[in-house]
């Protein structure tokens, strides 16, 4: 083989190999923006062919999360920010025919945080609660779809105790939230 044809198969070989990354980045899908958390969420197995609708998205230093509503179901998606800048999905979680639900992330960021979504039937407009021994009071817009994000108390343990619910509707009745 003459040089003229390893430089030719060098140089095609190079070729195919930046198309191939070119075509492989442009299709991997990030949670850089509303969109794209879109498709990144209906390309999860079990999401595919849902009605996704973005209510709200913190970012907390490379942790994106995310609040939304799936065939109008309460749920939440964590994204890791990687060496690019770009946003890959690291955990998901749904909770199914209910009006309000309660999400803690995975990663516990700045002071962790407890995560209500809501979809447009929730009756609830105030909520308490006992969080390791410290009373809570957490208020929402009933019947309208939302994220409210609540501090939880500094603590000393390695885990959080929740107990004591109580959920108020707008006459400040007492209510099962779902």
């Amino acid at each position: 083989m003459g040089k003229k044809k390893i430089g030719i198969i060098f140089t095609t070989l190079i070729i195919v190999t930046m198309a191939s990354i070119y075509f492989y980045d442009t299709k991997a899908l990030y949670g850089n923006n509303e969109k794209s958390i879109v498709k990144v969420i209906n390309s999860i197995e079990g999401y595919e062919n849902k009605q996704i609708k973005v209510l709200d998205m913190k970012d907390y230093d490379d942790i994106r999360i995310v609040g939304f509503l799936s065939d109008r179901d309460p749920a939440y998606i964590e994204f890791d920010k990687n060496d690019n800048g770009d946003y890959v999905w690291s955990y998901i979680e749904s909770d199914t025919k209910k009006s309000f639900s309660i999400f803690y992330p995975l990663t516990l960021i700045e002071g962790s945080k407890a995560i209500f979504v809501t979809n447009d039937e929730s009756k609830v407009a105030r909520m308490q609660v006992d969080i390791n021994g410290t009373d809570l009071e957490q208020t929402f817009r009933p019947f309208k779809a939302s994220v409210t994000w609540l501090d939880l108390p500094q603590t000393n343990e390695d885990s959080y105790e929740f107990s004591d619910y109580k959920y108020f509707d707008k006459d400040e009745n007492l209510i099962q939230p779902n």
